[in-house]
């Protein structure tokens, strides 16, 4: 059985050791793939772990420094110049089933070029893929290939592909600041900024859904007795929340069919500014107009002399130091009271 075999294409030489398993490409290690399955398998797999956009941030930062490093070693070798080099490079790919690849109008003083690929690797894989924007491997390669041939930092711009119905992918290269290393951290930031605002719209979603909720538990309206409704003021008030609490109050003050309306400021003796101080002010002044009155309770005397200190007037309202004091006064003028 021979298990060693060697052939020459157009000067480039393949061998195979079955015994060992092994195929060589210009004397190095090789491997193959099915383009259209395995290779395809490949590349779907990344897009799926990674997403699309990062998956060809992925291969088109491979490209790009596998090309640099093909670059790098045909510049070093000092008796090929720039121009040769890349005849050789279209040759040599080709011989490794990369596709039809030439370059046209390569000039070495300005860095500029244009590559020609046909039916190449990576256009079929995009075609098993049903894409419908070619892929940036290849491209970038090539940008990779002229920065180590021409020593400066080139870049890429594909001009059309061959997947959109044209006859190849025709990609121009110049010198220019963009790196693919520059294009990895700006994708990080560009994810970091979408996990930023996902998180901010979480936040934010969260903060309303809790002053949604607090509106529901705060200063809630109980109707104790017939004609008699108490509300206990909880918490600090700013305008939004004042806003809401008269608003809330007066529309249900006619539907309990309120003769009193009793506050209880117990549970505010240590949050007493002039928002709160003024909403009293408000909700006993629109009370009245609708023929209710209001009664304060749990005043301590910290509260008291706070209130003292304003310039608001509560002269007009019945004040008594507890809930049972208030609730007793209102029923006594209805002629009424608790047995």
């Amino acid at each position: 059985m021979q298990t060693q075999t060697k052939f020459n294409v157009e000067g480039i030489e393949f061998e195979w050791n079955i015994g060992k398993g092994q195929f060589s490409y210009e004397g190095q290690d090789a491997v193959l793939f099915w383009i259209s399955s395995a290779m395809k398998m490949f590349f779907d797999t990344i897009e799926e772990v990674s997403g699309e956009e990062a998956a060809n941030l992925v291969l088109e930062t491979t490209g790009y420094r596998q090309g640099l490093v093909v670059g790098e070693y045909f510049e070093n070798l000092k008796h090929v110049g720039a121009e040769e080099a890349a005849k050789l490079i279209g040759l040599t790919y080709a011989s490794a089933g990369w596709g039809q690849i030439s370059s046209h109008q390569l000039d070495i003083e300005a860095k500029t070029a244009t590559i020609i690929l046909k039916d190449s690797w990576e256009h079929k894989i995009n075609v098993a893929q049903k894409k419908r924007e070619g892929g940036k491997f290849l491209p970038a390669h090539f940008a990779g290939i002229f920065t180590g041939l021409l020593k400066a930092n080139i870049w890429y711009n594909v001009i059309q592909y061959q997947l959109n119905g044209h006859e190849y992918t025709k990609v121009e290269y110049f010198p220019s600041d963009i790196t693919a290393h520059n294009n990895v951290h700006e994708l990080s930031r560009k994810r970091e900024t979408e996990q930023i605002r996902q998180l901010e719209a979480l936040v934010e979603d969260k903060t309303r859904d809790l002053k949604e909720l607090v509106k529901a538990l705060s200063s809630p309206i109980i109707p104790v007795l017939e004609g008699v409704v108490v509300v206990p003021l909880l918490g600090k008030y700013d305008d939004e929340r004042a806003e809401d609490l008269v608003y809330k109050t007066l529309n249900k003050l006619p539907s309990y069919k309120a003769n009193y309306l009793i506050l209880d400021l117990t549970a505010i003796d240590n949050d007493m500014d002039d928002h709160t101080t003024s909403l009293i002010e408000k909700i006993g002044s629109a009370a009245s107009l609708i023929g209710t009155s209001t009664i304060l309770v749990g005043i301590s005397a910290r509260l008291g002399a706070h209130i003292a200190q304003t310039d608001i007037d509560f002269s007009t309202f019945e004040c008594f130091k507890t809930l049972q004091h208030g609730i007793h006064f209102a029923l006594a003028q209805a002629g009424r009271k608790i047995v």
